[in-house]
């Protein structure tokens, strides 16, 4: 029973490790918690929102909840503004609310980031994120996008467009 232990250790620190894709590693895993908390704080610390979603912010884009992987989601919009449709894992009920991403350096829409929390109080609306029967707010702010992505471990991984048609 002792020898079982290393082998069960090295497979878990092998699939950890494997580099199918930075989403499924355990140190990225880490690093998108830390980007997530991170991105609250920047708001909490004079977070600059924004009142209407950017350029290019439009057709397939990706989308994550804290803690769950990439999705591609859809964007439409209607008269309550930006409808983000997101299919994936892990959509809260309520409360939460989704982010619009933008990175203030060079004004680039980077994602939307959905979290299973209270929304920020007296921020701009900008639509909504919908994922099954429920819809929760969707709000946008321009972010220090090198403070909570990195090349390594990005915030959201490439999407896979090949089956997009």
């Amino acid at each position: 029973m002792r020898r079982a232990t290393p082998v069960v250790l090295c497979a878990v620190i092998a699939a950890a490790c494997s580099p199918q894709s930075s989403e499924n590693s355990a140190s990225c895993g880490f690093a998108a918690m830390a980007g997530a908390t991170m991105l609250l704080e920047q708001l909490r610390g004079g977070g600059r929102f924004i009142e209407t979603a950017p350029e290019g912010f439009q057709g397939t884009v990706p989308a994550r909840v804290v803690g769950y992987g990439t999705t591609a989601a859809l964007v439409a919009y209607g008269p309550d503004g930006a409808m983000v449709g997101y299919e994936g894992p892990g959509f809260p009920t309520l409360p939460g609310w989704g982010l619009l991403i933008v990175e203030d350096s060079l004004d680039a829409f980077k994602g939307v980031l959905i979290y299973e929390t209270e929304p920020p109080t007296g921020a701009p609306l900008l639509g909504g994120v919908v994922g099954g029967n429920y819809t929760v707010p969707l709000y946008g702010a321009r972010v220090t996008w090198s403070a909570v992505s990195s090349e390594r471990c990005p915030m959201f991984a490439p999407l896979d467009t090949a089956d997009t048609g």
